[in-house]
């Protein structure tokens, strides 16, 4: 490997051009080498892949594994369940995002039926109902109130909770431990803990509905025997996760862009029909989910560079949606633009299984709370928001904000 370039502690996650545009030194990094070698502090050499066209190749391509079981993650910082380590990490039942064909294949396989556009399709007058009640709640409280709690994180919660047959009364056991579990920088007992605190309450849940099936998709998936418990305890796990981790961040975070680009806002209040396009482009713009990484099988060429076979691989979806080359004016929030394309949902055999769901979420919850909540404000300055830069999703911890008027 030639010239590697030295990548300062934690440089992929920190937005220090500000709370929705990209790490500056990534933005250079991208402009003067779109797939450039790096040395992690421990001296292991490997790759970031920042362009667009880079990216995307690279996700499309399953000679870039995403089993953590052959890789090493020489790493500054955390990835969800997987700490700075110097050796494999054992695969974990059922955690098929970390796995390759065919083993990946068949577990996603057992899921592509319950999250089919149609299926989605069908629940939409469903979710917008969820969305409309939490917005009725919402109404009811005196302001300043959290957004975060009130609304962005129950949206997307009582959504998927309802979809795997989750008891929404439980809400605080996988809420609080998800949470802990995507902490960056917390010691490897602590994450573990709230790993097995959940994993255990959910193999619980997972052989009742095995023993009594609902009508649910966990309860689907349990009646098929060829899946263990075990495996069906970190579909579970991943599905819930995901399911509400991402969708609530986005909504929070969302709103914060839309607050800070009033015109932006003004406009969505004014055209409502322009919704569905703002938000992939609140999706492309914000990025909550920036890094990924992969593993080379084999000696790989991409973008004009040789990755060598063993070779860890951070890949920054946050540069590539924000990609000059792809997108015109990226770091501008643009509500009119088709940015249908970007890669928030990934790319390839690990695009989101969920994300026709959620965009019916976030379709339902924006709209909604523009209409309901025409004055709607932040209640602190932007610049006091807390940030979840401490976070493997990004997002906001709470968002304060009030009102003078509400709608229906």
């Amino acid at each position: 490997m030639s010239q590697p370039v030295p990548i300062p502690h934690g440089l992929p996650m920190e937005r220090d051009a500000g709370p929705f545009d990209p790490p500056r030194h990534i933005t250079r990094l991208r402009e003067a080498r779109p797939v450039s070698p790096m040395v992690f502090p421990d001296g292991h050499e490997g790759w970031i892949v920042t362009g667009y066209d880079a990216v995307r190749q690279l996700m499309a391509d399953t000679r870039f594994s995403s089993r953590q079981d052959i890789g090493v993650l020489h790493i500054p910082y955390e990835t969800p369940g997987m700490p700075a380590a110097t050796e494999p990490s054992p695969q974990i039942p059922g955690m098929f995002i970390a796995m390759d064909p065919p083993d990946h294949t068949r577990l996603r396989r057992r899921l592509t039926g319950a999250f089919t556009v149609k299926r989605m399709k069908q629940l939409e007058a469903h979710i917008i109902d969820i969305a409309e009640r939490q917005l009725d709640e919402l109404a009811r409280l005196t302001p300043p109130v959290d957004l975060v709690k009130e609304f962005a994180l129950p949206v997307p919660s009582l959504v998927i909770c309802e979809l795997l047959g989750v008891p929404y009364a439980d809400r605080e056991t996988f809420q609080v431990n998800s949470a802990k579990f995507l902490v960056k920088d917390v010691s490897l007992d602590e994450k573990m803990a709230a790993y097995t605190e959940l994993t255990t309450y959910l193999a619980e849940l997972v052989t009742r509905k095995r023993a009594t099936p609902g009508e649910d998709i966990l309860s689907d998936l349990a009646r098929h025997d060829d899946l263990t418990i075990e495996e069906l305890t970190g579909i579970a796990f991943l599905l819930l996760l995901a399911g509400h981790e991402t969708t609530a961040n986005m909504l929070a975070l969302g709103t914060f862009a839309l607050l800070e680009h009033p015109e932006q806002m003004a406009e969505l209040r004014a055209n409502p029909d322009l919704l569905p396009d703002a938000v992939e482009e609140l999706m492309r713009y914000l990025s909550v989910v920036d890094i990924l990484f992969r593993y080379a099988t084999e000696d790989i060429e991409l973008g004009g560079e040789t990755i060598g076979k063993g070779s860890t691989v951070v890949v920054s979806m946050l540069a590539a949606n924000h990609d000059p080359q792809r997108f015109d004016n990226p770091d501008t929030l643009d509500v009119h633009r088709k940015a249908r394309g970007h890669l928030s949902f990934g790319h390839g055999v690990h695009q989101c299984l969920g994300q026709q769901l959620a965009r019916i979420e976030m379709r339902a919850g924006f709209d909604g709370l523009l209409r309901r909540f025409p004055t709607l404000k932040l209640a602190i300055p932007a610049g006091e928001v807390k940030l979840r830069t401490d976070m493997n999703i990004y997002g906001v911890h709470e968002l304060p904000v009030t009102w003078t008027e509400t709608a229906r």
